[in-house]
């Protein structure tokens, strides 16, 4: 069965959103090599599982406040919700969906990048209610 194996971020300011997800999660970014502005992006040691993906600058505009969601929302596994959201203002973020319990399986919250782009946190918690 097809599987995800790779995530696209799209930046209009590609720099900026580079600095939120390295602050926010702590992701490496690299240039990529080819014909146009791109940047591989690695969550995390191949050992571990997730998938990598790139950021590649915004072809048209960007989400406007209010418009309904028009892409995939992946979610990024954090070690504690409460301590993401609390360093998310100063990394440039703004809360789309407060904390929400998923009964036996965590904490999620969806957060919003400086560009409007959304993705989800979630904490592992088979206690959560």
């Amino acid at each position: 069965m097809p599987r995800p194996i790779h995530f696209e971020i799209h930046a209009s300011d590609p720099e900026r959103l580079q600095a939120f997800y390295r602050t926010l999660f702590g992701w490496q970014f690299q240039a990529w090599a080819g014909p146009m502005d791109y940047w591989l992006i690695t969550t995390g040691l191949a050992t571990e599982p997730g998938i990598n993906g790139g950021l590649a600058r915004r072809r048209g505009p960007a989400p406007t406040e209010g418009q309904a969601v028009n892409a995939f929302v992946c979610t990024v596994d954090v070690p504690d919700v409460d301590l993401t959201l609390a360093a998310l203002p100063a990394a440039g973020g703004t809360i789309a969906l407060p904390k929400v319990a998923v009964p036996g399986v965590g904490w999620l919250a969806y957060v919003k990048d400086p560009d409007g782009n959304i993705c989800g946190i979630m904490q592992t918690d088979s206690t959560a209610r």
